[in-house]
């Protein structure tokens, strides 16, 4: 396992202060932000300094209930390779759901979502990432994500999900204390429990940030200091194991560079204070201070005779999903009947069951349709309205001239737009969407501001915009519900 000392997400807000930073061992940089044939020069002199640059991937969506796409792990592929990095990171999350497996619209949430923990979306979780690890040049390490809402009918716990996935995948663990202590907050769950369970020999690396509590809801804004809970969970795993690597995350409300060195400093004295625990008993846990060793089933190779054998999940959580296919017994793999093609028609009723689950909750946080059977619709709508502001902040950050065309008048604009409008391919177009449906609707009322909407909108899209005859077809299609 690498051993990668402290660090700090690298992000171009903070690319000077990053680099002016000491004892800085090591960055980890979203790979989405990055191309492999033309990194930041700041990254670039961080590499030639010696410094280990890890990229953290977003947009997999691992969790979901399709196939990894090629193209996006071939990317992911591309950058771990120019970075010369020794892991690649993403998400046990979904982040898109619908189209042709469940024969809904494709939607896209913008952000993570939390995957149920059933026996279905861990054998769909785990051939996915079986998947990526065939498509990757270098170890994949996944991240427990935060999450505000719960999953009705789960059947596992966190850290009972994240040993099996390691146990069938070998996948390595990238531990966020920060969403451990989201998921206190949020979901009433234990952050010494899910600790417990884990194989701690598996985790290449862990994530610290500081968030906010409003409400009753704590927000993993990433935006504010380290709380001193976040660092209390820290200490505790850091007794448990000594994590190879720790990183501290900012990607908002950026402060002085000392702030940040002051956060390093507390993150390096909470690990130097932890107490190792000499006996631990349980899953994952380390005895007499040595590591345990990663079980034969946790190669690549039994990896998937593992998927092929293990316990099937229940009939899923969406009302109107398939029927559960029957349980596979655990070892009977190559019996009789119960053989790989068996296993794939398993894992796709899984896809499927999956898909529909997914799709229902997605589709109420941002299409505005019910609310699938068993969740709570408050928190519902403190996720719904968590991925509209997470959307607007990043069109903000993708398209910078919109918030200085229309000022105040931005954000309003675009939630408005954001409640109507799902997100299907991306936050350009979504940037493109936005003002093209300003337009058409004859807004904003000044006519200067309308003028460089145009202007912005016609050099992006490549096409004139919609005149007068255009803009009357498109509210009668979307009067007909065709729009």
């Amino acid at each position: 396992m690498t051993k990668l000392g402290v660090g700090i997400g690298w992000r171009p807000e903070i690319a000077d202060a990053v680099e002016g930073l000491t004892g800085v061992d090591w960055v980890e940089v979203v790979a989405e932000n990055i191309c492999a044939g033309h990194l930041p020069d700041s990254l670039e002199r961080l590499r030639a300094r010696g410094v280990t640059v890890v990229p953290h991937g977003v947009s997999l969506g691992l969790g979901g209930a399709d196939r990894p796409d090629a193209g996006r792990l071939a990317a992911l592929a591309e950058k771990a390779e120019a970075l010369g990095a020794p892991l690649v990171t993403e998400h046990i999350a979904f982040v898109r759901a619908g189209g042709p497996l469940t024969a809904t619209p494709l939607l896209e949430a913008g952000h993570l979502l939390p995957v149920p923990r059933t026996r279905d979306a861990l054998d769909v979780l785990c051939e996915n990432v079986r998947i990526a690890q065939d498509a990757l040049p270098v170890p994949l390490a996944l991240e427990n994500i935060a999450a505000l809402v719960s999953w009705p009918g789960e059947e596992l716990t966190e850290g009972q999900f994240l040993a099996e996935l390691v146990e069938r995948t070998g996948v390595r663990l990238l531990i966020d204390v920060a969403n451990l202590h989201t998921n206190r907050v949020n979901r009433g769950e234990d952050p010494a429990q899910a600790l417990a369970a884990l194989p701690v020999e598996a985790i290449a690396y862990v994530h610290v940030a500081g968030g906010l509590e409003r409400d009753g809801v704590w927000h993993d804004t990433h935006a504010h200091p380290v709380p001193r809970p976040v660092l209390d969970i820290l200490a505790d795993l850091a007794s448990r194991v000594s994590p190879p690597g720790v990183l501290l995350e900012r990607d908002d409300h950026f402060p002085p560079a000392d702030e940040l060195a002051a956060e390093l400093s507390a993150i390096r004295a909470t690990l130097a204070a932890a107490r190792p625990r000499p006996l631990l008993i349980g899953a994952g846990a380390r005895v007499s201070g040595g590591p345990m060793p990663i079980r034969p089933s946790a190669t690549r190779a039994s990896a998937a005779a593992a998927a092929a054998t293990g316990a099937s999940g229940a009939s899923g959580t969406a009302a109107g999903a398939a029927a559960a296919v029957p349980a596979i017994p655990v070892g009977l793999g190559d019996g009789p009947g119960v053989g790989p093609g068996v296993a794939a028609d398993r894992v796709l009723g899984a896809r499927q069951r999956v898909g529909v689950a997914e799709a229902a909750l997605l589709s109420a946080l941002v299409a505005g349709t019910p609310a699938p059977e068993g969740f709570d619709v408050r928190r519902l709508g403190v996720q719904s309205r968590a991925l509209a502001a997470k959307r607007a902040d990043v069109v903000a950050k993708v398209a910078p001239e919109l918030p200085e065309i229309l000022g105040d008048g931005y954000r309003p604009a675009f939630l408005a737009y954001a409640r109507s409008r799902p997100m299907t391919d991306g936050y350009r177009h979504d940037a493109l969407d936005f003002v093209e449906g300003l337009l058409v609707a004859g807004r904003p009322e000044d006519a200067e501001v309308r003028r460089r909407l145009t202007a912005w909108w016609r050099e992006r899209a490549g096409v004139r915009p919609p005149g007068p005859a255009a803009r009357f077809a498109h509210r009668v299609r979307t009067v007909l519900g065709r729009g």
